[in-house]
C-alpha cells in the first residue's frame, strides 16, 4: 500500500480487484473559503481490463493498493482485421490485441517493432511503447522555403497512417522524432 501522493504517472494501483494505470497525477492544495483543506491528488486513470479512462481525486493520504504488472517483451508482427499480432521474445508464443487494448500506440506501431507488453495476472492489458520513435513523412503539403524557426505548422502522415502537426519545413520523406506521449513532433532527425 502507498499514499496517494507517493504514485506517479505510469503507477498501477488495483481497487476492487480492478488494475488501474495512472495516466495522469497532479497534486493539488484547495482552500475553501478561509479554511485550507487537506492536499488532493487529481489522477486521469485507465482501468486496464474494460479500457475506460476516467477522473478521479483523493486525498493525497488515502493508502491506495499499488501493484506492479508483469511486462514482457514483445515483437509485433501484423495487424489483421482490427487485431495485432506480438511474439514473446522468449518463448516464441503469439497473442493478439485489439485496437481498443493499445488505444493510441496504434499510431506508432510498424512490423519488428519490439515494445513492452504489460500483463495482469497473466493476462496481457496493454503496451509500452518508448517514449519516443522516428518516423517518415509520407504526405505532407510543400511548406514555405526559409522558414527555419519552426513556429508555423501544417498536418503531415506518417508511415502509420497518423497525422499530426509539424514545421513548415518538413518535406515528405523526411524523418522526425514523435513523444509517443502526446504524439507531437519533437525535431526532424537524422538518417
Amino acid at each position: 500500500m502507498k499514499a496517494a501522493m507517493d504514485l506517479r504517472q505510469g503507477s498501477t494501483y488495483r481497487k476492487d480487484g480492478v488494475p488501474y494505470l495512472i495516466l495522469r497525477a497532479d497534486r493539488h492544495q484547495s482552500t475553501s473559503g478561509k479554511k485550507a483543506r487537506a492536499a488532493e491528488m487529481k489522477f486521469k486513470i485507465k482501468d486496464l481490463i474494460s479500457g475506460k479512462v476516467q477522473e478521479i481525486t483523493v486525498l493525497s493520504t488515502e493508502m491506495m493498493d499499488d501493484i506492479i504488472l508483469d511486462r514482457n517483451q514483445m515483437q509485433f508482427l501484423y495487424e489483421s482485421e482490427e487485431e495485432y499480432f506480438f511474439m514473446d521474445q522468449e518463448s516464441f508464443e503469439q497473442i493478439a490485441l485489439t485496437k481498443e487494448d493499445l488505444g493510441d500506440a496504434v499510431n506508432f506501431l510498424i512490423e519488428e517493432m519490439v515494445i513492452q507488453v504489460l500483463m495482469y495476472e497473466g493476462t496481457p492489458v496493454g503496451v509500452e511503447l518508448p517514449n519516443t520513435v522516428i518516423r517518415e513523412v509520407t504526405y505532407t503539403e510543400p511548406g514555405l522555403k526559409g522558414d527555419t524557426i519552426g513556429r508555423a505548422t501544417k498536418p503531415a502522415t506518417i508511415s502509420t497512417g497518423y497525422t499530426l502537426q509539424v514545421p513548415l519545413f518538413v518535406v515528405i520523406g523526411d524523418k522526425i522524432k514523435i513523444d509517443t506521449r502526446t504524439g507531437e513532433y519533437m525535431e526532424r532527425a537524422n538518417g
